[in-house]
């Protein structure tokens, strides 16, 4: 069998603002063209996890490799030039400017090419989004749909080896949601890493091969997501522990 290749891994990641540790001991990795969900309360560490990844936020220790390379110390500038993009929760356009602009602008950048050079590559992302019809219309007058769809499309513009997804699918409608996660699917099968962050699990359930769980900046548990849903610790995580689920999670 050919040797795994890991996309990414993390080692002992942790963070703390003071006194609070939001990360801890985080251990994981996530092998070349894998899903890997990461679900957890609100508070759990998710998006600060995330932001370690980037290189948004340095860690307090640990270390983060993409593709065999550490990249602990790489601020996010050179990790987006590595390969690595992200979504927000928040999609966060440049409202003033259009569809395809906001694209070109992060072919660019991710690329670190001309403008002129830019542009195939950012029509390309914009078409496979599904954006393309919109790729003059002003992003600040796109729906929420549309707007996700241009997240998605400006990550995919840096053409990343590694996408990060934050909370892509919240806020839309079932439909939408069916829409975006076709989307998501197609992306992985053209062969980029996927690591998703989400709360709307029958999305995320539908596309990860492997599931994470944080609590409390803690990695409870991770494999599959048919044993990580039966799992008593996650359920009391989400729904509070009755007297039987909280002696099953501790034992």
């Amino acid at each position: 069998m050919p040797e795994q290749i890991l996309a990414l891994s993390a080692h002992g990641l942790k963070k703390s603002y003071g006194a609070l540790e939001v990360t801890k001991d985080v251990t994981f990795e996530v092998p070349e063209h894998s899903a890997l969900g990461i679900i957890g309360p609100n508070g759990a560490g998710k998006t600060t996890l995330f932001n370690l990844i980037t290189g948004t936020v340095r860690p307090n220790g640990g270390q983060v490799a993409l593709f065999g390379e550490d990249i602990t110390r790489a601020d996010a500038r050179r990790r987006c030039h590595l390969g690595i993009a992200r979504s927000f929760q928040v999609p966060q356009p440049f409202s003033g400017m259009t569809a395809y602009e906001n694209t070109l602008i992060a072919a660019a950048f991710g690329r670190r090419v001309s403008e002129t050079a830019a542009r195939a590559p950012a029509a390309e992302a914009l078409d496979r989004s599904g954006l393309g019809p919109k790729a003059n219309v002003l992003a600040g007058s796109l729906t929420l749909l549309d707007r996700k769809r241009l997240e998605l499309a400006r990550a995919l513009a840096t053409q990343p080896r590694l996408l990060l997804l934050d909370e892509i699918a919240g806020g839309l409608t079932e439909a939408e949601c069916h829409e975006l996660v076709d989307l998501i699917r197609e992306i992985r099968a053209a062969g980029t890493t996927i690591v998703w962050i989400e709360h709307v699990l029958h999305a995320l359930l539908s596309v990860v091969d492997e599931v994470m769980v944080l609590d409390f900046g803690e990695m409870i548990t991770m494999g599959a997501p048919d044993v990580i849903m039966k799992d008593p610790r996650v359920a009391a995580i989400y729904l509070g522990p009755d007297d039987e689920t909280a002696e099953v999670a501790h034992g």
